[in-house]
């Protein structure tokens, strides 16, 4: 880590109030602590579970975890007694004095930082997956031997990091799709589109950015022009040219390498280092990979499908009867809307979680067999009876998973785990 900024160094005489333990929160304490600065971390779960007008006034400077939206009630706190408020992501811009690239969108975005992250150490280029993808900028920065190894980070950020940035300025952009998500934060889809449109407006000049279709439709819709030199990854541009072998010859994944064709081109890197790359690349677990077989039923695992777009896409997938498991934590959008398209999709739908009742009502109307489990090993049980011709069993829950789950990937486990053993029970 350099010295830190001015901006930051005036505003840490006094400790740093860090708001939310989580893996943002902790990365902002070990880098402040680095750097010989004190933090008080509050988080409503924690020994300091509140955090009014007294605990703001001792502080000057707050760090935001992405889970806290602007109008808290605790940033409120913060900003009416001074505090400057910076989230995660934008302290970790100020630690880190490298270039960085900023990956967005509502689906895609894991599996391409991640993709683009193994491309770039196939050209001979350390790079590094973080951000929203598990690795906080911050930690990056606090390590001086990371600092000054050349890393070009590959930074996920989702709409909750993007909507208050004012430091973060990557070098390049891409922007792989738009769709209904995460509107209970962020009201409707013009503040979805704009929240994510902030990296756009904190991209250096000359950097590429490269989005997809739907980004652009968006935009046109609500009236916002996207620079002239935006680069637009249609999928009929690669349609048929994804490598054999690799994993992103059938939408979704296509879209990813549109994106990644687009970018590479932009940077005048050699096509055949990015489509040898393809080839060794495999994405990471709960994205859509088939885990376990019970005779003629398969089981997949899509549970990081945590909006509708992703999980209409997963369906796309199959030509064969699918037993939807799904339901979750609402985040906003139209569930009638969203089961008018998926009814056709599924033989029919085992339903778990918050939203599970109403989908079902939905379904039923629509006169799809929707069936509501207690727990999620109950729907697999159910939905994995014994089929007379191939059948999938698809987890892609189309919600969050943090109204029973602490986050998509214990559910996954949960999920593989139960079809495993059914599978082993039918020998």
């Amino acid at each position: 880590m350099t010295e830190l900024p001015e901006i930051l160094a005036r505003r840490l005489a006094r400790p740093a109030a860090i708001l939310g333990d989580g893996v943002s929160g902790r990365a902002v304490a070990a880098a402040l602590a680095a750097a010989g600065r004190a933090s008080v971390t509050y988080d409503a779960r924690g020994e300091r579970a509140a955090f009014g007008a007294a605990e703001a006034s001792a502080h000057d400077l707050a760090v935001l975890s992405p889970g806290f939206a602007q109008n808290h009630p605790w940033v409120l706190a913060a900003r009416r007694a001074g505090c400057l408020c910076l989230g995660e992501l934008d302290l970790g811009a100020l630690l880190w004095d490298g270039p960085a690239v900023a990956v967005t969108g509502t689906n895609g975005k894991t599996t391409l930082t991640e993709f683009l992250a193994f491309a770039h150490k196939r050209a001979g280029r350390n790079a590094v997956a973080c951000g929203n993808i598990g690795l906080p900028l911050t930690t990056l920065a606090a390590d001086p031997a990371v600092s000054a190894a050349g890393l070009l980070p590959i930074v996920e950020v989702s709409s909750f990091q993007a909507e208050d940035l004012r430091h973060f300025r990557p070098e390049a952009v891409l922007w792989t799709n738009l769709d209904e998500d995460h509107l209970d934060r962020h009201g409707d889809m013009e503040g979805y589109f704009r929240a994510k449109h902030k990296l756009v407006e904190r991209l250096l000049p000359a950097g590429p950015l490269v989005v997809g279709e739907s980004v652009v439709a968006h935009a046109r819709a609500l009236g916002v022009a996207l620079p002239d030199e935006t680069i637009v990854a249609r999928r009929e541009d690669v349609a048929g040219r994804a490598p054999a072998g690799s994993p992103f010859g059938t939408w979704p994944q296509l879209e990813n390498w549109a994106l990644a064709v687009r970018y590479w081109e932009a940077r005048g890197l050699p096509l055949d280092v990015l489509e040898e790359a393809a080839r060794l690349f495999r994405v990471g677990p709960h994205r859509l990979r088939k885990v376990a077989e019970a005779g003629l039923v398969e089981f997949w695992n899509d549970s990081k499908g945590t909006n509708f777009h992703a999980t209409l896409a997963a369906l796309r997938g199959f030509d064969c009867p699918v037993r939807w498991i799904g339901g979750g934590k609402w985040k906003g959008g139209d569930l009638r809307r969203f089961a008018a398209e998926l009814a056709p999709r599924v033989e029919r739908a085992h339903l778990v979680g918050e939203t599970g009742p109403e989908l079902a009502a939905h379904l039923r109307e629509l006169g799809r067999a929707a069936e509501l489990h207690p727990t999620l090993e109950e729907a697999v049980l159910a939905a994995g009876t014994p089929a007379a011709v191939r059948t999938a069993v698809l987890l892609s829950p189309a919600f969050a998973s943090l109204d029973m789950f602490r986050g998509y990937a214990e559910r996954g486990l949960v999920f593989e785990r139960s079809a495993l053993a059914l599978a082993a029970r039918r020998g």
